[in-house]
């Protein structure tokens, strides 16, 4: 049991019991929550197309741009080049999964980057199409719409994935992922 002499004073046994590092920085996280809040808005709450819809679309496509930027400029698990899922790191991962000994990552584990390339790419297709909407070219296609709709609704089903997978992962390693993507802290 730890005793109030051996931790420093004002901390909370809770503190001194589990390190944390920080992994996730200030734009990773900014990047993530404006996702997550313009999906939802965009998804379930504003009527597609009107105003607001767009201009929540140029704000995931100008999120996008800074996320892809960061990705080659930004810290350590910020930058793709850390989390880059190769065949072999997938496979290990698939592998101690099934085994029920899957490496913990400090950082994106191979399945989540998989899965955060996917969405970034189906956003940026998304916001493309969205903005393809606009155009007069394009104006009234019916084949866009769809697409488009399409596009969206994979994002609903991959991030409903994503935060299943979160929340199990959270469990198997006895940590908050979705706590750690507000701190931006992990436990070490």
């Amino acid at each position: 049991m730890t005793t109030m002499s051996s931790r420093k004073e004002g901390q909370r046994p809770s503190e001194t019991s589990q390190k944390t590092i920080k992994v996730w920085d200030p734009v990773v996280r900014l990047f993530h929550w404006t996702v997550v809040s313009a999906c939802i808005l965009n998804l379930f709450i504003l009527e597609e197309g009107k105003y607001w819809h767009r201009v929540t679309g140029y704000v995931v496509a100008a999120a996008i741009i800074m996320r892809v930027m960061w990705g080659f400029v930004g810290g350590k698990h910020a930058r793709f080049v850390d989390f880059f899922p190769t065949p072999r790191k997938l496979m290990d991962q698939v592998s101690g999964i099934l085994k029920r000994t899957e490496q913990r990552y400090i950082g994106h584990n191979p399945l989540a980057s998989v899965m955060m390339l996917c969405l970034i790419a189906l956003l940026s297709a998304t916001a493309l199409t969205g903005w393809m909407t606009t155009l007069d070219a394009f104006w009234g296609e019916k084949w866009l719409e769809q697409l488009h709709g399409t596009l969206a609704n994979s994002i609903m089903v991959l991030a409903f994935v994503h935060a299943g997978a979160a929340v199990i992962e959270s469990l198997r390693h006895r940590e908050n992922l979705v706590w750690s993507m507000v701190t931006g802290r992990k436990k070490a």
